[in-house]
């Protein structure tokens, strides 16, 4: 769903990002409370915006607005004439504007502060007192702007909270949409329903009934539409969205890429078709998929090259698809998240692209066919929810993801059928043990990788030299900040050991203990 469609749906509040490693944060907060909220550059036109927003939060970032090459916000936000709230950069950004002001402090101040609120009465600090927030800042507020008045302090920071006289618009120095924050998210309702009068409309049961009718609209009464499906959450409700909507006019594709998990093909066609009634055509493609990775190690070459093979597959089957009124498949479905679309979002300044993700990059710049994205908007989290509510099964809903590029990115170097038995073996021992420890649902993803390294073992008394398996496991709930799972030693011992022993070609087991930020999910 494009954001001006859902945007004319539901009241929205607009995030513009200004590179804060939080942004993401202050969406999630307001849907926390029903409130839907879009998050879109700092460089974005109001002017081409197509929907109203009912408020406009301005978020931190990584720069000092009075530098040469800041990013700043367009002046046309100030002309919506709806209440405003600056937080750290965004309220250095709204002094900016006001007459400068802005200066590096005597010091970088990060970790928490206590807030201290002078003026009780007013809206933003509704049931806010003496509270704990987060500070994270070089640059700080050597005076008030023209025009507004101070509402809040803490021991560094005078202007810790300020306040427009005559208009709506307020800044903060700390973050409130971080959990150190103990009272940020009364802060973020107090804003979005006490000054922007935002409706708390935002939920699964009124997503599916407007997505639904809105795919309607879109294919119209005889368009057929095509998709991939893996097996995974985000695909699987994805498809079931879109059958809820058109029937058996979609046709969901499972292409066998020979770096799929175990057993998968088999598993997801009797889950799809049996337990949800979707129209599923398996294509083993295997062949293709390894030939064109043959002496590839890059990974982003890996994800661009299984993402452009996927689309000639998705265009060759659709061609063997005859809809009744004789048109051509006209529509591909991808299940696109939000994180997906977040961390591929990259302009000069505050945002960078990490990696580029499946469902997003390596697209073909031809592609025949038209993108219909129902699950943009949503976490992961949101995702789920509306799988349970369009009935499919809860072991299936809470499977842990899967990456469009497959076991690829889990054999780091070149990928080959020997590499991608050693690395599908290895994760369906690891997952079938995280199962019988009943741990499965208190992980967010759990993988092995296979490292493009070898280490020194000794097996029945003989000196072996051979590869090394990763295992990760991580708990998130939105996949945008992670870190990893401490499983109990005797379990990491007896998956180590069975993989050993059980896994032909892997001399050595290691677990990662990396939290992201710095290190992604993936390996690759």
């Amino acid at each position: 769903m494009a954001v001006e469609q859902v945007s004319s749906v539901f009241d929205t509040i607009l995030v513009l990002d200004f590179g804060s490693q939080y942004s993401h944060l202050i969406t999630r907060r307001l849907r926390e409370f029903n409130i839907y909220a879009e998050m879109l550059p700092c460089t974005q036109k109001i002017s081409e915006l197509s929907w109203k927003p009912k408020g406009v939060i301005l978020s931190g970032g990584p720069y000092s607005v009075y530098a040469e090459d800041a990013p700043h916000v367009d002046h046309d936000v100030f002309k919506l004439n709806v209440p405003i709230l600056g937080i750290c950069y965004g309220m250095q950004e709204l002094a900016w504007i006001n007459g400068k002001q802005v200066g590096r402090g005597e010091k970088r101040e990060y970790g928490p502060a206590t807030l201290n609120v002078l003026d009780k009465s007013d809206p933003l600090f509704a049931n806010i007192d003496h509270s704990t927030v987060w500070m994270s800042h070089g640059d700080k507020l050597h005076g008030l702007p023209t025009g507004f008045k101070t509402i809040a302090t803490s021991d560094n920071s005078p202007y810790c909270g300020i306040v427009h006289e005559k208009e709506p618009i307020y800044g903060i120095q700390f973050h409130p949409e971080v959990t150190h924050s103990t009272q940020g998210k009364q802060l973020l309702k107090n804003f979005a329903v006490n000054l922007c009068h935002a409706n708390q409309n935002w939920t699964m049961e009124n997503f599916i009934e407007t997505e639904i009718q809105r795919i309607r609209d879109l294919v119209g009464p005889t368009a057929e539409v095509i998709g991939a499906v893996s097996g995974g959450v985000d695909s699987t409700v994805a498809s079931k969205l879109m059958t809820e909507a058109i029937g058996n006019r979609f046709h969901a594709i499972l292409v066998d890429n020979g770096v799929l998990r175990l057993n998968e093909a088999a598993t997801v066609k009797k889950t799809l078709v049996e337990g949800l009634g979707i129209n599923l055509t398996v294509v083993d493609a295997s062949e293709e998929f390894l030939s064109k990775l043959k002496g590839v190690t890059d990974p982003e070459k890996k994800r661009k090259i299984i993402g452009n093979t996927f689309i000639h597959v998705f265009e060759r089957e659709a061609e063997k698809i005859k809809p009744k009124d004789g048109q051509e498949i006209q529509y591909l479905l991808q299940g696109t998240l939000y994180p997906d679309v977040i961390e591929s979002i990259s302009f000069k300044g505050p945002s960078q692209t990490i990696k580029t993700h499946h469902n997003v990059g390596g697209l073909l710049d031809n592609m025949k066919l038209k993108l219909i994205e129902p699950l943009r908007e949503l976490f992961k989290d949101e995702v789920r929810h509306l799988g349970e509510l369009l009935g499919i099964s809860h072991e299936l809903v809470w499977r842990h993801p899967f990456p469009g590029p497959g076991i690829a990115i889990r054999v780091l170097g070149e990928v080959t059928k020997e590499q991608v038995a050693i690395a599908r073996k290895a994760d369906y021992i690891y997952i079938e043990e995280i199962r019988k420890a009943g741990l499965y649902d208190k992980i967010s993803q759990a993988f092995a990788c296979l490292l493009p390294v070898k280490s020194v073992g000794v097996m029945g008394d003989q000196r072996t030299y051979e590869q090394v398996i990763a295992l990760r496991a991580i708990e998130t709930t939105d996949f945008m900040t992670a870190d990893w799972y401490p499983f109990e030693h005797s379990f990491l011992k007896k998956v180590a050991s069975r993989i050993v022993n059980e896994v032909d070609g892997v001399a050595r087991v290691t677990y990662d203990i990396t939290s992201k930020p710095p290190a992604t999910v993936e390996w690759e």
